[in-house]
């Protein structure tokens, strides 16, 4: 099995995501699965400039910057793995835009001419399945604990699936970044001691990538827990009256 992580964080192997990234690779690797990060802000990525060239006749499906960045060796990467890691940090609502850059350069692997049907029934065009279709896992983090705060990352990654026939075998959101010390605080983990339960889970994942090709629900469920603490905190976070004590909470949690 071979595993790839696209590393969207500009803060590239410093950040949150690379964290979480190595707890899966931790557990794929002792599982016996090959596996590679590709960090974004280490390499050239051009923006889509929607010339069209790579619809011309003389340059069918080859992007006008294929000799002057390095998308198209990450590409290749991709259509050499068994599974692709979409990660990223939220920001201001949305992927962040280093790796939604990086996607936009898949306008020059398909035709958009030809127009088809998805396997879900959606009408599309023509896309490279080696690239576009590979069975792939979402991480999405941030520091917010508000459930809206990822949802335009995670709804763009719903539609990614469905356009580009892709499986989607592993949905991860990881919020209250900032709170759990983004993983390298040891006063943090002992504050939340259900952050110990979520990296277990995350290595758990890793290993279930590298020998089902897919993460289990439950495994899952306990890698997106809630890191507060407090019983029912998913319900209580969206009543107003508790908002003012967390925000509170939060606070002292941050001193």
């Amino acid at each position: 099995m071979k595993l790839l992580a696209i590393n969207g964080s500009h803060r590239g192997d410093k950040g949150h995501t690379c964290y979480l990234l190595d707890l899966l690779f931790q557990g794929a690797s002792e599982a016996g699965a090959e596996c590679e990060i590709v960090t974004l802000a280490k390499y050239k990525i051009n923006r889509c400039l929607s010339c069209g060239e790579c619809h011309e006749a003389e340059h069918y499906l080859q992007c006008a910057y294929r000799d002057r960045d390095d998308v198209a060796s990450i590409f290749d990467k991709i259509a050499k793995s068994d599974v692709v890691i979409y990660a990223t940090p939220v920001y201001v609502f949305g992927m962040s835009g280093l790796l939604k850059t990086f996607l936009d350069r898949l306008y020059s692997t398909s035709d958009v001419n030809q127009v088809m049907l998805t396997q879900s029934g959606l009408l599309f065009h023509h896309i490279d399945h080696a690239v576009c279709s590979k069975p792939f896992v979402s991480l999405v983090c941030c520091d917010n604990l508000e459930d809206e705060t990822p949802r335009n990352a995670l709804s763009y990654f719903r539609a990614f699936a469905r356009f580009m026939d892709a499986p989607h075998v592993g949905k991860l959101v990881r919020n209250g970044g900032k709170l759990a010390g983004y993983g390298h605080d040891p006063e943090k983990r002992k504050k939340l001691p259900r952050l110990d339960q979520v990296y277990t889970a995350y290595i758990q994942a890793g290993r279930e990538l590298a020998l089902e090709g897919r993460i289990n629900p439950r495994t899952q469920r306990i890698a997106n827990q809630e890191i507060i603490p407090v019983p029912f905190f998913k319900i209580l976070k969206n009543l107003p009256p508790f908002k003012k004590v967390m925000l509170e909470r939060a606070k002292e949690m941050l001193a």
